[in-house]
């Protein structure tokens, strides 16, 4: 399914925290739900990789830490749509979320412009 650009207008961010290592069906939880995402036409989506984090066990997780504080590193996954095309998607992503958090924030698009891809 291709992907249509967002138009200005109200939209929603869908935030989805997770842990790099947590498993699903076939690979890693991120990888599941990105390659879900792409699939089911969302526009674009972003896997961010931050350097350091804890959770609901205040236990930090770094890169820079020992072998056990570089366990569970933090990953998110952000992505845009329109409102309808969110709420079509959140059902399914909070079926797939095994150990995470989705965050859900109204936002405007002011702008969307996208530059021909090169032959």
């Amino acid at each position: 399914m291709a992907a249509d650009m967002l138009t200005p207008g109200l939209a929603k961010k869908v935030t989805i925290h997770l842990n790099e290592d947590t498993s699903a069906g076939h690979d890693f939880l991120y990888n599941e739900i990105f390659t879900y995402l792409r699939e089911h036409g969302v526009a674009g989506a972003t896997i961010i990789r931050p350097q350091s984090g804890f959770g609901s066990h205040h236990r930090v997780h770094s890169s820079e830490g020992n072998t056990a504080d570089r366990e569970h590193l933090p990953v998110r996954i952000e992505f845009i749509e329109s409102p309808k095309a969110a709420d079509a998607l959140l059902p399914a992503l909070c079926e797939l979320i095994t150990d995470g958090l989705i965050e859900v924030q109204e936002t405007t698009i002011l702008k969307t412009v996208a530059r021909e891809e090169p032959r």
